[in-house]
């Protein structure tokens, strides 16, 4: 058993650093005076905090001021604009990058094709996004905070190691050590769902929520978890890799080493391979082989017979999913993201009358309001948690 820890003089110093921070993040500019109300701490102690966050110009003062009968302070704020993230998302497709402020401001974004890249070659193309954001963040002359990447599949987030990602072909492979040996940047290796989560918790569709589920589709099908505001990853680090649920009793006759039986049926390459399966008929064979996800869905949309039984199974799928999500964590949202969610955006509906009195209570689904940049808005803020000695404290009830 382990016993709980003791807290030193060093971090009660972080925790109310991080306390101050967050109060000016959210509600600045604001008084000092109004700081130390709100935290029910000392001016003195808040004033020792803003000296310091003031050195490290993470916060600045304003034009505005504050009077109490004494001489005007300038409030305060967030000096977001100063300090800038590299964030990499390597899952779907093609691997994306932006550039952003620690506001969520986004300044530069690039996306490469993966075209099939793998391995060592799929690392290559990694380092080459980073450079090209690297190299724009330069030309602004402000600080670059670090770089925040997204991988897809098992990833280690205290070691930066990529367990496995299929999809690239990683296996144990050393993201953290080799983006910080090529670019000499502190680094932080997060699932990409799991940054997608943060992202939309942050700045996104998910803004007033404590506890959040992203569930996101695309070529794979993933959950970020989110309880009482901190990433729920396991004690594997496999929470949320929902892509291996199994919808019934007869997937536990085959083994899944590589994508899970329900990603095999709901997404983006299961969708593909039923609809050039289902398309016999109704579409030559060259365009019946060339048939991704996207253009089932879309041919759905059209209201053409052949996807529609395909769409019908999926949200089928995807409402087993989110039953499922809703049953274990009961979060107050969950929301669908990633490559495929804009073409079931206007599904949802489908969705929760196929969960309807399945589940204890209904829960909220929603569509991502951030959509491509999900994954890197989680980076701004796992990078600033993760350089600032970033606490988050909690009485048990």
């Amino acid at each position: 058993m382990r016993f709980p820890a003791t807290i030193t003089a060093n971090e009660m110093r972080n925790i109310n650093r991080t306390a101050v921070l967050e109060v000016i993040r959210r509600a600045g500019p604001i008084a000092r005076s109004d700081i130390a109300h709100a935290l029910n701490i000392s001016l003195p102690t808040v004033m020792r905090v803003m000296e310091e966050l003031i050195a490290e110009k993470l916060v600045r003062e304003t034009g505005e001021s504050e009077w109490s009968g004494g001489r005007r302070r300038p409030l305060l704020e967030l000096n977001a604009a100063q300090h800038l993230t590299l964030g990499l998302d390597l899952g779907g497709s093609a691997f994306y990058g932006a550039v952003a402020d620690l506001g969520g401001e986004v300044l530069y974004e690039k996306t490469l094709p993966l075209e099939g890249t793998q391995g060592e070659a799929a690392y290559a193309r990694t380092a080459e996004l980073a450079a090209d954001l690297l190299a724009f963040a330069r030309t602004t002359g402000r600080s670059v905070r670090g770089i925040g990447a997204g991988a897809p599949g098992v990833t280690l987030h205290d070691t930066g190691v990529v367990c496995w990602a299929p999809g690239l072909a990683w296996r144990d492979f050393p993201l953290r050590e080799r983006l910080r040996s090529d670019f000499d940047l502190p680094v932080i290796v997060e699932n990409d769902v799991n940054l997608a989560a943060l992202g939309e918790m942050w700045f996104g569709a998910g803004q007033e929520a404590r506890n959040l589920v992203l569930i996101s589709i695309g070529n794979g099908i993933g959950a970020g978890i989110v309880l009482d505001g901190v990433l729920f990853r396991g004690t594997n680090q496999t929470a949320g890799e929902i892509g291996y649920l199994l919808p019934g009793r007869e997937f536990l006759s085959q083994d899944y080493t590589d994508f899970g039986a329900l990603e095999y049926l709901a997404a983006g390459a299961g969708i593909a391979r039923r609809g050039q399966k289902e398309a016999k008929g109704a579409l030559p064979k060259a365009a019946r082989k060339a048939l991704a996800a996207a253009d089932v869905l879309e041919a759905n949309r059209r209201g053409e017979a052949w996807a529609a039984s395909i769409v019908e199974e999926t949200l089928d799928y995807l409402a087993l999913a989110v039953a499922s999500v809703s049953a274990f964590f009961d979060p107050e949202v969950i929301v669908l993201g990633g490559e495929l969610a804009p073409s079931f955006d206007r599904l949802v509906e489908q969705v929760l009358e196929r969960v309807a009195g399945k589940v204890p209570a209904m829960p909220t689904l929603v569509a991502s309001t951030l959509g491509r940049r999900a994954a890197v808005m989680g980076a701004v803020i796992n990078l600033l948690h993760n350089t600032s000695d970033f606490y988050l404290v909690r009485k048990l009830s």
